[in-house]
């Protein structure tokens, strides 16, 4: 006695499952963190502010001194100070400066830390020692004195190498200083990254194939 063949049952195709990256572990973890994401909007929503500031607001130099200082109204949403200058478009001018050092600092110290940090993890030996002294030098100076103390001397020197006087020297003086003391922290984060990395089955298999220090 036979028994009828049992229809075949179709099998639902496996979901491919999409291939990870440190970008996107990055973005996800970004995403998750609901304090970083209220900081981002933040920071978008005062750049929009700086750059649409002319567009809307009063010029920051405008003196009304029959107005003098007044609380705020809908000509003037902060108020205006003592020679009757409006407080909102001075804020936003003075925004814009301070996103400019912000980000003029963070990029230099991006690029100087990513730089040593890899250079001293992967090459190791002299190079290492050397750049690990140099950060130890850096931080072992009272940032906040050095700011100080340097201001005035350095920010002359900038206008005598050709930089305009007043703002412009300051501004490019607060720049270097705050990347000169700020990659060394970076350095220390992407010189331990670098060091586990060093090890790992790719490298010595990029290494076994004749790649240079460059490519690697």
């Amino acid at each position: 006695m036979t028994t009828a063949a049992q229809p075949a049952v179709p099998v639902a195709p496996e979901s491919s499952e999409r291939g990870s990256s440190p970008g996107r572990d990055a973005w996800v973890r970004l995403r998750k963190n609901r304090l970083a994401v209220a900081g981002a909007l933040v920071l978008l929503v005062l750049s929009l502010l700086c750059v649409a500031g002319p567009w809307f607001a009063q010029s920051y130099q405008d003196q009304n001194l029959d107005l003098g200082a007044t609380g705020p109204s809908a000509a003037h949403w902060l108020g205006t100070d003592t020679l009757g200058r409006d407080l909102f478009a001075r804020v936003l001018y003075g925004l814009r400066i301070s996103l400019l050092i912000a980000f003029s600092a963070t990029i230099i110290t991006t690029l100087l830390g990513s730089l040593f940090g890899i250079v001293s993890g992967y090459l190791g030996g002299r190079w290492d020692s050397a750049i690990g002294r140099l950060m130890d030098i850096i931080l072992a100076f009272p940032f906040l004195l050095i700011i100080l103390a340097l201001s005035g001397v350095f920010t002359q020197r900038l206008e005598a190498m050709g930089v305009p006087k007043g703002n412009p020297a300051r501004i490019t003086y607060l720049i270097l200083v705050l990347s000169i003391f700020g990659w060394p922290y970076l350095a220390r984060i992407v010189r331990g990254q670098v060091l586990s990395v060093r090890e790992r089955e790719f490298v010595e298999a990029s290494i076994a194939m004749g790649s240079g220090t460059g490519r690697i």
